[in-house]
């Protein structure tokens, strides 16, 4: 499919590197395309930033069948442009589009567009330590329906915004509060799909354990409330008696790819990593038992996100005194590296424009 470019006649003035704030600024250009049924994808073009049009009835604003990626484009010091794993992206969102009933994309195509679209922002992307350019494809439903079946027509898009850094103030361990009235999700549910529904039905969770003075919720399974499965948006990690242990993917947890890509990397390391069920019972006493050396959050975000305390009940553990732990800082280091170019890709993640 072709990509028809449009050219912005009023580019927009660049925001402060040191200034950055997530989310809020958009970069001069986005992707966009349409599918029909009996048609499929069609009219892909690149234009400026700008407001979409649907109508009232269209049915993503009612039944919310969409979904998204995240990932990020970084300046190395040489001034390359490299993304980070962007095939598992759209390979994720192909997963996440069958689970909703979304028509699948070709990837390759996806990528292809994404480096077009990049490359037209390419000033955009901050040099800056801790900087990158955030990006954000999704796709919904368009069909002016408001009964409920699966939608004949679809947008996809893809909008970039320059981020600071996640650690503006350096990294520092958060507080997180396990989770055991609301529940993120269950099995047969749409936990392992990237779509919104699952981070609305989070927000009175978050709400209540800010109020109780942490940062992050620890989610439990929703049938049982025993077995860990995400930190708030992200997936987990614990060091256990020299083992990682990260909860496996039973459908109702999604499937990260800085999580995969840890996993990857500690293996490379020669570590021993444990993917498997793990209740907060067992947790908890392994903590009793001294056996708990570190735990971290990881995600695209912020990439490695250390745990400081775990508050379970009238209970609070603390890992490593609240300090960062040994390999989530050499994770974090080395992920990042790669990422932005400072350091050699061992295990061929980075595409570069």
């Amino acid at each position: 499919m072709e990509i028809k470019i449009v050219k912005t006649a009023n580019p927009k003035e660049k925001p402060e590197e040191d200034s950055l704030i997530f989310g809020v600024e958009f970069t001069d250009y986005m992707f966009e395309m349409d599918y029909t049924e009996g048609i499929g994808w069609h009219d892909a073009v690149i234009k400026p930033y700008g407001p979409i049009e649907i109508m009232p009835s269209a049915m993503v604003l009612h039944y919310a069948q969409e979904v998204f990626e995240g990932l990020k484009a970084y300046k190395t010091p040489a001034g390359e442009i490299q993304l980070f794993r962007p095939d598992e992206n759209f390979k994720r969102m192909n997963r996440s589009n069958a689970r909703m009933c979304i028509p699948q994309i070709d990837e390759n195509f996806l990528l292809e567009a994404l480096k077009a679209l990049v490359k037209m922002d390419e000033s955009w992307i901050p040099k800056s330590p801790g900087t990158s350019l955030y990006i954000r494809p999704f796709v919904f439903a368009t069909d002016p329906f408001i009964g409920v079946r699966v939608s004949k027509r679809y947008k996809f898009m893809i909008i970039m915004s320059p981020v600071g850094s996640y650690y503006k103030g350096g990294m520092v361990p958060s507080r997180i509060y396990v989770e055991s009235e609301f529940a993120r999700t269950v099995r047969g549910g749409t936990g392992e799909a990237k779509c919104g529904g699952n981070y609305a039905g989070g927000l009175a969770a978050q709400q209540k354990v800010h109020e109780m003075g942490f940062e992050q919720i620890l989610w439990l399974d929703g049938e049982k409330r025993q077995y860990i499965e995400e930190v708030g948006t992200s997936n987990v990690f614990f060091l256990i008696d020299g083992v990682f242990v990260t909860p496996s993917l039973e459908g109702t947890i999604l499937n990260g790819i800085t999580r995969k890509s840890v996993i990857e990397l500690l293996k490379h390391w020669g570590e021993t990593v444990e993917e498997r069920r793990i209740t907060i019972d067992e947790l908890y006493q392994a903590y009793q038992q001294g056996k708990i050396t570190e735990a971290f959050a990881t995600g695209t975000a912020a990439v490695i996100a250390p745990i400081g305390t775990l508050g379970w009940k009238d209970v609070e553990m603390t890992f490593n005194d609240g300090k960062i732990g040994e390999y989530s800082q050499k994770i974090y280091d080395t992920l990042y590296d790669v990422q932005t170019g400072n350091k050699e890709d061992p295990l061929n993640w980075i595409v570069k424009l």
